[in-house]
């Protein structure tokens, strides 16, 4: 019913101007900042005043905006200097900063057709583009279209015997230097380039976003957190918004500028309010409305129709409510830009009481594949994730996904985690990819292309099982060389889920990983709160329940727990220490423990044994599509 309705919605792009409500603009945010992105479809409008007033008032009346980025090129179309400044000038004189924007797109509807980098004529359009926007604007960026899917004569014979990938990689990195910031400086020294980068990071290289020699060259980054439908056909999980963020980040430290969501590919209306906050959890200095066309389409007029939430972190009654605005008059919500502002002002009470993000390091080395963006499906199933470009040897539990396997010293860097006395989880599709190169010597674990069609499981609390039945590679082991931490059944056989081997001091971990991702979900609750015991033990929180409840966690005793379910879902969080209450930030209710104690200090990997550490655990119910912000005491 909520997803019907809402396409519907999502459709519509009728303009509502109502320019006979009060005056006055929304009540700006403390703790980041809002910015809009016009493109040049709607910036060559901009020569006509009127057509900016009557559009401008309507969308700030709903929700505070710093900052628009005035796009200067998009499919061939450049906006007229004279257009710029009149654009400027209109937004300097309402306190709100300007910014160029550049959309390197030859005819975006033709499969985003890019411009080529080989082509000596299309080379010196980027250039023209680029000096043009640089005489107007002191900050430049660049939306997430830098990139080439050019496979034109020109580009196959300059390519020659290098890969396509590493062609491309190589073309761009020169492309940025000598197309963009340098032209760009050259006109304007004080220039402030940014590049964009769009959410299907794991293959960003095979497009020339080269994410090693980038941030370097750039001023800034800026972050896609855009995640849409999961359905869609990107398949991004809703968890992406956050944790790409954090990974930008990363990437260039206190250079990630912002994150940006648009309103696309939604089914229903919590998936914008949902990437709306994830993006500000990740803690963004910015967040980008795109676009002043998309965030003036209607609100739908009733919840039962557009939200699947039930009155938590969107009441949608109460966003219908007049807004005060900052003169002291009120205006009607109207579209989808009080969406926006509301998801705001709920946002901005808490977000200043939150530390630094935490999470389980994966390392991702530059240009890798593999397994793609499964670290978001762990994410989606309550372990909070932080994936960095350099091997993690600071941490004492790390994560090791198949991409993995692109740097070529992995197994000796395994082995020195393990002789270090920490431990290293791998998945299955690393370990199958490192046999033969040297993973043997620390276990001989051997990942068959057999499989097992199972659904029931043998490790804490009984024989659960899954929601439905799922397939899984068979794991080869030695027995007692390594140890089933978790068995998955198949009729009268068990195969690993989780096994541990030990190597000197440490601990290797093999988590098999179903052939489907999404399968991940279907897990029993125990078994994921095994697998969360053993992966996230250096972490001060652990969430248990049902997957599709996430946790983020931060540095300074806060975290946040959210449900994507449709339902109601009840869970529990174990503190690391002892607790009295836990206080959520929002409702200003306090939880007292459910339990508390020592902890077991079980047998966490063959060989090894974790001392006891105190524990204190707490019980409640977060309602569908919401989040729960707590402090614990």
């Amino acid at each position: 019913m909520a997803k019907r309705a809402a396409g519907t919605f999502v459709a519509a792009v009728t303009l509502i101007i109502l320019l006979s409500s009060p005056g006055g603009v929304a009540l700006a945010y403390e703790h980041f900042r809002v910015a809009v992105y016009s493109r040049a479809y709607e910036t060559r409008e901009m020569n006509d005043v009127t057509w900016i007033e009557s559009r401008w008032t309507e969308i700030t009346r709903q929700v505070h905006v710093d900052k628009i980025y005035l796009e200067t090129h998009r499919d061939l179309i450049v906006v007229d200097g004279a257009t710029l400044e009149t654009a400027k000038k209109f937004f300097a004189d309402r306190g709100v900063q300007t910014a160029g924007g550049i959309t390197l797109t030859v005819n975006e509807r033709n499969r985003f057709e890019t411009f080529c980098y080989t082509n000596p004529e299309h080379r010196r359009k980027v250039k023209e583009i680029v000096e043009h926007t640089a005489k107007h604007f002191d900050e430049i960026i660049l939306d997430d279209f830098f990139f080439t899917n050019c496979k034109c004569e020109l580009c196959i014979q300059a390519k020659g015997s290098k890969s396509w990938t590493r062609y491309r990689l190589d073309l761009l990195t020169e492309a940025a230097e000598d197309l963009i910031l340098s032209p760009a400086k050259a006109v304007n020294p004080k220039v402030q380039v940014v590049v964009k980068y769009p959410n299907w990071y794991e293959h960003f290289q095979g497009l020339g976003f080269n994410l090693e020699t980038e941030p370097k060259l750039f001023d800034g980054l800026y972050t896609g957190t855009e995640t849409r439908d999961p359905s869609g056909n990107q398949h991004l999980q809703q968890y992406l918004g956050y944790l790409i963020f954090r990974y930008f980040e990363n990437l260039k430290p206190r250079g990630n500028r912002g994150g940006w969501v648009d309103t696309g590919g939604m089914m229903y209306m919590d998936r914008y309010a949902e990437q709306l906050w994830l993006t500000l959890f990740a803690k963004a200095p910015e967040i980008t409305l795109f676009d002043i066309r998309q965030i003036q389409r209607p609100l739908p007029q009733s919840s039962n129709v557009a939200w699947k939430g039930q009155g938590t972190s969107f009441d949608f009654d109460e966003m219908a409510k007049p807004i005060r605005l900052a003169d002291g008059t009120t205006a009607t919500p109207t579209t989808i830009a009080r969406a926006a502002g509301y998801t705001f002002e709920k946002a901005d009470k808490f977000l200043g009481k939150l530390g630094t993000p935490l999470g389980v390091k994966s390392y991702k080395p530059y240009h890798s594949t593999g397994e793609d963006f499964l670290q978001n499906y762990l994410g989606m199933c309550g372990i909070p994730m932080d994936i960095v470009s350099a091997f993690p040897s600071d941490q004492n539990m790390i994560l090791l996904t198949e991409t993995a396997k692109f740097d070529p010293a992995i197994v000796d860097k395994i082995k020195a985690q393990l002789l270090a006395g920490k431990s290293v989880m791998i998945t299955s599709g690393l370990l199958k990819a490192l046999q033969g190169k040297g993973i043997e010597d620390i276990a001989e674990l051997h990942c068959t292309d057999r499989k097992a069609i199972i659904k029931e499981f043998f490790g804490w609390g009984g024989r659960p099982q899954a929601k439905a039945e799922m397939v899984i590679p068979q794991i080869q082991y030695l027995t007692n060389d390594a140890w089933e931490e978790i068995s998955a059944m198949d009729e009268t056989n068990g195969w690993p889920m989780l096994i541990s081997a030990g190597y000197a001091k440490g601990t290797l971990y093999v988590l098999t990983i179903p052939e489907s991702f999404t399968d991940l979900y279907n897990l029993p609750a125990s078994i994921l709160s095994r697998i969360k015991d053993t992966l996230t033990r250096e972490l001060p929180v652990r969430v248990d329940g049902p997957a599709m409840v996430s946790l983020f966690v931060y540095d300074n005793g806060t975290f946040i727990v959210e449900s994507f379910l449709d339902e109601p879902a009840d869970v529990s969080v174990t503190v690391s220490k002892p607790a009295t209450a836990l206080h959520d930030l929002v409702s200003d209710e306090t939880l007292s423990p459910a339990r508390s104690g020592p902890g077991s200090g079980r047998m966490p990997g063959f060989g090894q044994r974790v001392p006891p550490v105190p524990r204190t655990t707490f019980a409640f119910q977060i309602k569908p599509h919401s989040y729960r912000v707590f402090e614990y005491r």
